[in-house]
C-alpha cells in the first residue's frame, strides 16, 4: 500500500514527489510517456514566457545562459532535480483505472495495479487536441502537435490559430523556406502571444511575408487543398500541410472515473479547495493545469508550483490529526 501515487511526471509532479520525499512517504509517480512528457513534445526551439528562477521547483537553483529558458534547458533542469533526488517514477506506464474502495483507493495502469492511501492527479493538458471536426481532418497530412519547421520547408503549410504556438510554428515556418497561411477564427493574433514575438507576426502579415485570414474557419481538408470560410465567402487555396494548433484538453475520464465534479458549463472546472488541493474526493489531490479544466492557460509552472507544498501540508495534518 502506497501513502501516495501521483499520477503525471511533469514539474509540478516531480515537485510534488519532492514533498513527499521530504516526509519519508512511501509515494510513486506515474507517467504515460518521458520525464515531463509535455515539455518534450514542446517544439524543439520553444523559449517560455518565464524566467527561470520562476520556473524553479522546491527551491533548486535553474540558471539559463538566457533570460527566458528554451525547451532543452527546462529538459536538462528537471531531469536533472528528478535524478540527483531520486525521484521515484514509472515512465511509459499509462493510468488506465481509477477506483475508490471507500477505505484506499486502487490505480490500475498499463503494467500493474496499485494501492494507494492518496492520489494527486497532475496530469497537465498536453495529451488530447481540441479537434477541427472538419471532412480530410485524419489525413496524414493534418497534425496538431509542431515540432520543427524542416519538414514544411518549400511547402504550402496552413497554420490554425493565433496563439502563442501557433504564431512560432507560423514564423519558424516561414523563415525555413515555407508559404504559411494562418487561418485565424478571431478577429487578430492573440493578446497573450509572447510580447518579444506578436509584433514580428504582426509586421510579417502586415508586409505580406505571411498569409492570415482572420475570422475565419476550415471547412474542408482535401490531399493537395483546403477551403475555408472567411468574411469574403469560401476560398480554397494550394494546401501540403495543416498544423492545426488549437489547443489541448485534460483527461476528464480520470477525474471522472474517481467521482471528481465538473463545472456544468463549457469551462468544465473540477471542484477543488483552493487552501488544500483537496477535491471533492477525500483523499484526491489536484496540482498544476488541470485544475483549469478548459482553461488550460490560467494553470503553469510559475503559478502551480505552489500546490505540491499546500498538498503536502494538508495530508500531513490529516496524517497527524
Amino acid at each position: 500500500m502506497k501513502d501516495v501515487i501521483i499520477i503525471g511526471g511533469g514539474p509540478i509532479g516531480i515537485a510534488c514527489a519532492l514533498e513527499c520525499k521530504k516526509r519519508n512517504w512511501d509515494y510513486l509517480i506515474i507517467e504515460k510517456g518521458a520525464l515531463t512528457n509535455s515539455l518534450f513534445n514542446y517544439p524543439k526551439n520553444m523559449t517560455f514566457f518565464s524566467t527561470s528562477e520562476k520556473l524553479e521547483i522546491d527551491g533548486i537553483p535553474f540558471i539559463s545562459k538566457n533570460p527566458k529558458p528554451n525547451r532543452d534547458e527546462a529538459l536538462e533542469y528537471y531531469r536533472r532535480v528528478a535524478t540527483s533526488n531520486k525521484v521515484t517514477i514509472n515512465l511509459f506506464e499509462t493510468v488506465e483505472n481509477l477506483s475508490n474502495t471507500g477505505t484506499h483507493f486502487t490505480v490500475a495502469t498499463s503494467k500493474s495495479k496499485y494501492e494507494t492511501q492518496k492520489i494527486i492527479l497532475a496530469t497537465g493538458f498536453y495529451d488530447i487536441p481540441n479537434l477541427l471536426n472538419v471532412p480530410g481532418e485524419e489525413l496524414p497530412k493534418v497534425t496538431h502537435y509542431y515540432k520543427e519547421a524542416h519538414p514544411y520547408t518549400m511547402q504550402h503549410v496552413v497554420i490554425v490559430g493565433a496563439s502563442n504556438s501557433s504564431v512560432d510554428a507560423a514564423l519558424e515556418i516561414y523563415r525555413k523556406g515555407g508559404n504559411v497561411t494562418m487561418i485565424i477564427r478571431g478577429e487578430a493574433i492573440g493578446e497573450r502571444v509572447k510580447y518579444w514575438v506578436r509584433p514580428d507576426i504582426i509586421n510579417r502579415i502586415e508586409e505580406g511575408s505571411i498569409n492570415a485570414y482572420f475570422n475565419s474557419e476550415i471547412t474542408e481538408i482535401k490531399a493537395e487543398e483546403l477551403t475555408f470560410k472567411s468574411p469574403e465567402g469560401l476560398k480554397t487555396i494550394p494546401n501540403d500541410y495543416v498544423v492545426a494548433l488549437t489547443g489541448y484538453k485534460p483527461n476528464f475520464e480520470l477525474l471522472h472515473q474517481i467521482g471528481i465534479s465538473l463545472s456544468n458549463d463549457e469551462k468544465k472546472l473540477p471542484e477543488y479547495n483552493p487552501e488544500t488541493m483537496e477535491s471533492n474526493v477525500k483523499g484526491v489531490y489536484l496540482a498544476g493545469v488541470i485544475c483549469g479544466g478548459m482553461e488550460t492557460h490560467k494553470w503553469f509552472i510559475e503559478n502551480s508550483r505552489i500546490h505540491a507544498k499546500l498538498i503536502a501540508e494538508h495530508i500531513e495534518r490529516v496524517l497527524n490529526s
